[in-house]
Parts: C-alpha cells; structure tokens; sequence
C-alpha cells in the first residue's frame, strides 16, 4: 500500500502522539503540529514524524509556516485528525472573555483552521478528516463552559463538511473518547488526587466507578478507532460520531441510585 501522508494537530502529547506512533509504524508519512516544540521533538525523534512548530487556529500560521513546511515534503495531504485541544473551565459568570476566547481557540478555532487550510488537498487526495471530540460533544460536565461548548460545535462543524465536501469524495467524522489517560486528563485528576489523598491511578478508578468497563482508555486505544476511520475498511463512514468511552453514556443516570454499593457516605 502507498504511504500516505497524515497530518495530525496536537501530535505531541496525548492521542495525537500515539496516533504519530501508530500511523508511521504503519509506514505512513506523518506530520506533527504544535505550539511546544519540545514534546513535538520529542514524538518526532521516536517516530521519523515531522514536527512543525505552530498554531494551528490561526490561518497565518497554516499559510506562511505550516503549509509551506509541508509542501518541502509532499504536494499531498491524505488525512487530517484535528486533535488539538485544551481544557476550559469555570462558572458561567466567573469566565472572563478572555477565557472564554481561549477555549474557543484552543479547541474550536483549530480545529476549523486545519480543516479549511487541507480541504483544496484532501478534495485532490480524496482523504478525509477525523475530529477529535469528546463524550463533552454530546453532554456537559460540570463548570466547563468553554470546553463543552467547543465540543458540541466540532460535531457541527465535522456534519458540515462531511455534508458540503462528501461529492467531491472528501470524508469527515469525528469520535468521542471519554476519559483517556493523557497529560490533560492527568492534570484533570488533580482536584481529587488532592482531597482524598488519591494516587493518579486511583484517581481514574474513582472517575471510572460507574463507567461499565470500569477503567480509562489508553491513547493506543483511541489511535486505533483512528487508524479504522481514516482507512479504506470505513471507505463509506462520513459524518458519523463514534463514542470510545467504555459504555459511560450507555447509562442511564437516574437509574445510578439503584447500583449496588451506590450509596456512599
């Protein structure tokens, strides 16, 4: 099979690192984009990835850095994930605009930028886009506006594309892990790990206690639902939302109450 060329926001850490890992062991040629050079070099030095220093929200940076980097490389771009992201949190009257814009940004604006950037490429290509979201996608946490809010509008914005760029043979989907342990989700656990004297491990137990599989995913798990969407096995899969959060939205929450051992002190 030819290699195929993959670009992959956030690819330092997290999913987007074990996605670097999974798809040049596959022998794809693999692009990294990121803000931190560092963990870019990093993901980079282990995998034969190319890392390249930007900000991906931002169509000056798409233009003028990462692009033209790319273009040293190859004239065609195969796949997209958009997998940069940041936590945004707080109350509703305690976020300021400046937080606000920040989550946005981080989360939402990136992810439009990539995709508007690679559309010209993967409609020549024929590839596809695979948006990372969030079980945050399709309910709310506590006290994270930004992060929530950003996350049901890549749903939108993934159903757009796959909607306007589906004839000119251009997929787009999106999945929805729940928690994952990544750096992100490890400075998640700090509040508990804080009042209950938790170690990280113990931590995701709590979180996961009323989750059926009763455990976080790895990020080679959710590289793999990647590699799957982004092959030609799901060569009819457009517009889809696929859920990786081990049966966490498959409960029925007023039902919780009659769990046994669900009443705690």
């Amino acid at each position: 099979m030819k290699p195929r060329n993959i670009v992959i926001t956030g690819g330092g850490t997290g999913i987007g690192e074990a996605c670097a890992h999974l798809f040049t062991l596959l022998g794809d040629n693999v692009f990294i984009i990121g803000r931190r050079a560092e963990p870019l070099q990093t993901v980079a030095y282990q995998t034969g990835a190319i890392a390249i220093t930007a900000d991906a929200a931002t169509e000056t940076s798409w233009n003028e850095v990462i692009l033209p980097q790319i273009k040293q490389h190859t004239d065609t771009i195969d796949v997209l994930i958009c997998n940069a992201g940041a936590m945004g949190i707080g109350k509703a009257e305690d976020i300021s605009d400046h937080q606000w814009h920040q989550a946005m940004t981080a989360n939402l604006d990136s992810a439009f930028a990539s995709a508007r950037a690679c559309l010209p490429n993967l409609v020549q290509s024929q590839g596809n886009i695979l948006f990372i979201g969030s079980i945050a996608s399709l309910a709310s946490g506590p006290e994270v506006y930004g992060y929530v809010t950003a996350k049901h509008a890549i749903i939108g914005l993934m159903r757009s594309i796959a909607r306007d760029y589906g004839r000119q043979g251009v997929r787009a989907n999106a999945i929805c892990p729940g928690w994952v342990k990544t750096p992100m989700a490890d400075e998640e656990m700090q509040p508990l790990i804080n009042q209950y004297q938790f170690t990280l491990d113990e931590a995701y137990q709590y979180v996961c206690r009323d989750v059926p599989l009763q455990r976080p995913a790895t990020p080679k798990e959710i590289a793999l639902a990647c590699k799957f969407l982004c092959s030609a096995d799901a060569a009819i899969i457009t517009g889809t939302t696929l859920v990786i959060d081990g049966g966490a939205t498959a409960v029925d929450l007023p039902t919780l109450a009659f769990t046994e051992g669900a009443i705690r002190a």
